[in-house]
């Protein structure tokens, strides 16, 4: 059986919906600095409170899904591929900001995303 892009594309979208436990390691903004030729990700601290809820973890505010929320960040990585970037965030930091095996992945499926967009020249907007 062939599989069509409509087909990968409505897996995925399923799949997008499904529960995530929240990374107390933090989470990532990812975004392209095509001037540079760089896939960047900002990376920025939280905890998890009582309720799976991902919290600021200096003043125990709710950190919302959607929309803009005004935070520093911890640190920028960046790099040329997803590997690249990969390689910084996963072997060459100590301790690694990412602590849960699946945040890791879906990390990795971005950063190629994110790639593919760079060279493309297409949209990317993370998932």
């Amino acid at each position: 059986m062939s599989q069509t892009l409509e087909n990968f594309t409505a897996i995925d979208e399923k799949l997008s919906q499904r529960h995530l436990d929240l990374d107390p390691g933090g989470y990532f903004i990812i975004y392209l600095d095509r001037e540079a030729g760089l896939i960047c990700a900002k990376h920025f601290s939280n905890a998890i409170d009582e309720r799976g809820l991902a919290v600021d973890p200096e003043t125990g505010k709710v950190i919302p899904a959607r929309g803009k929320v005004e935070r520093t960040h911890t640190r920028v990585f960046a790099g040329r591929t997803a590997k690249e970037l990969c390689v910084k965030i996963f072997e060459e930091t100590q301790p690694c900001p990412v602590t849960q095996l699946a945040h890791a992945a879906y990390l990795g499926r971005e950063f190629v995303r994110a790639e593919m967009a760079l060279v493309s020249g297409g949209e990317y907007v993370q998932d």
